[in-house]
């Protein structure tokens, strides 16, 4: 089969023959339908100079961990699944019995050194490849909804989705307030998510002015960048401040932006993985106002933002690019020349 492989740090991925994958013990293989392209692949080929998780992430892997498709065949011990239905895929990988795997945060797993890698795409073979080796457990039915359009949710949507189900406890009861950060794909499923799920005012911010404009036809009110975007911002919130902040960016820029916007006893979730650090102080910080990080999500939250997804309360934009084409589609995501999520259809 072909396949997109990262081999080396700050080294463009390349498109190859590789060996078609065999399902083993409670795994499946799928045939690929979409195969998201994230910023988190860029940051692998072309930011890390090493990997930055103690060996979990060494090359050589196919890259992709934004996958559905159609199962192909069934590993030993597999039954009662059907070949040729759909799933969307969730990608990280932990080892099953310690306490963050039992409730489906494999995230968090408490063992990673006896996986070996941080999932799928990411130290593990990805979807980027005309076929996918996949536990069963990792597996989320679509149903009749578009496996190709779907791909993105299983990081675009399960990592917003889950940092929103964090803050819910602010977002909840009255006039409430929400700040999305960062208009990218994440960002812009943030807005979709916040909207379909609370009554809160979206409001939203970013450098790109087409960003912006989609931002609003999704229904958030927007706020240019510049001298006067706190006290934007503010002013919207009746002076007091958002509820809640989501940076999809991480900056520190950003970071700063949202901690100079939460209103006291607010939430500040830091998304974004740009490295950004943060300044604290007792009497800056609004009282009682939480800055808290997340990644990605558990497999029961990918099983929610399915049945949104379903219901056609969040969808992603996406940009489809073939087999062919995903290294050009990897170029243009690393020179921003991307307004929706490229996912690549390996198979089409």
């Amino acid at each position: 089969m072909r396949a997109v492989m990262f081999r080396q740090w700050k080294t463009f991925p390349t498109l190859e023959e590789v060996a078609t994958p065999e399902p083993g013990p409670g795994e499946v293989l799928l045939k690929v339908a979409g195969a998201g392209a994230c910023h988190s692949d860029v940051a692998i080929f072309h930011e890390f100079d090493a990997d930055p998780n103690q060996g979990l992430m060494s090359p050589p892997f196919i890259l992709g961990h934004e996958n559905s498709g159609w199962i192909e065949a069934l590993g030993p011990g597999v039954t009662g699944l059907e070949i040729g239905a759909p799933y969307l895929v969730y990608g990280p990988i932990g080892c099953g019995h310690c306490k963050a795997c039992s409730r489906g945060q494999d995230t968090y797993c408490e063992n990673p050194g006896e996986v070996g890698s941080l999932g799928i795409g990411l130290g593990r073979d990805g979807g980027m490849a005309q076929y996918l080796r996949v536990p069963v457990r990792n597996l989320v039915p679509l149903g009749d909804a578009d496996p190709i359009a779907a791909a993105p949710l299983a990081d675009a949507g399960l990592t917003p989705y889950h940092a929103i189900k964090m803050a819910m406890g602010h977002l909840v009861g009255g006039t409430r307030t929400a700040l999305v950060i960062g208009l990218g794909g994440l960002g812009l499923v943030a807005v979709q998510i916040l909207q379909a799920m609370t009554g809160a005012t979206v409001i939203a911010t970013d450098v790109k002015p087409r960003a912006m404009a989609r931002a609003r036809e999704l229904g958030a009110t927007t706020v240019e960048g510049g001298p006067g975007q706190v006290a934007a911002i503010r002013e919207l919130t009746g002076g007091r401040g958002v509820d809640a902040a989501f940076d999809f960016v991480g900056a520190a820029p950003t970071i700063a932006l949202a901690q100079a916007t939460v209103a006291q006893r607010g939430a500040m979730q830091i998304v974004g993985i740009a490295g950004g650090a943060a300044s604290w102080s007792f009497f800056t910080n609004p009282y009682e106002a939480t800055l808290t990080n997340s990644y990605w999500g558990t497999i029961e939250d990918l099983h929610e933002v399915v049945e949104l997804y379903r219901a056609g309360k969040v969808a992603p934009d996406v940009e489809r690019f073939t087999l062919d084409e995903a290294l050009e589609a990897y170029r243009r995501l690393r020179d921003g020349e991307l307004d929706a999520r490229a996912v690549v259809m390996p198979n089409a």
